[in-house]
């Protein structure tokens, strides 16, 4: 028996399909990209057309940024109360507890109320009260099973 050498078979049907493929979708992009440029520089800054919150921008695959006011703010602070307390973690992470930190962001929600005294929205006092009331609560929670 005589041996046989193994003989390389390149398929460049493969290659060409894709590179075609490639271009198809290069040229797509370039026809969408035209089409929707007219209509983005005739948008009207408060036309329904235009986006509901200033400075909100949608991005492929991502959501809205939320619009900068007073609720935000005070979420902001209350999701740093929370992770600094341990009932937020990163994903996959162990939970950071880390008192002095949630004692430090809570002060500033009490600075907050401070400064903000009479004029503030009702809605917004029971808000900031709140949350407050409720990261306060849960420091004294956290904090009672360290001492």
């Amino acid at each position: 028996m005589a041996e046989e050498k193994p003989s390389l078979h390149i398929d460049t049907d493969w290659k060409k399909q894709a590179q075609e493929e490639k271009k198809r979708l290069v040229e797509d992009e370039a026809r969408k990209a035209k089409e929707s440029a007219p209509a983005a520089s005739a948008t009207i800054p408060g036309s329904p057309q235009a986006p509901a919150r200033p400075g909100a921008t949608a991005t492929r695959g991502r959501p809205e940024i939320p619009a900068a006011n007073f609720a935000t703010l005070v979420q902001s602070i209350l999701t740093q109360i929370l992770y600094y307390l341990g009932d937020l973690t990163s994903r996959g992470g162990e939970p950071n507890v880390n008192l002095d930190m949630a004692k430090h962001q809570i002060d500033i929600l009490g600075v907050l109320e401070e400064k903000t005294r009479n004029n503030i929205t009702e809605e917004e006092k029971q808000l900031l009260d709140s949350a407050l009331y409720e990261t306060r609560m849960r420091y004294v929670s956290v904090a009672s099973q360290f001492t």
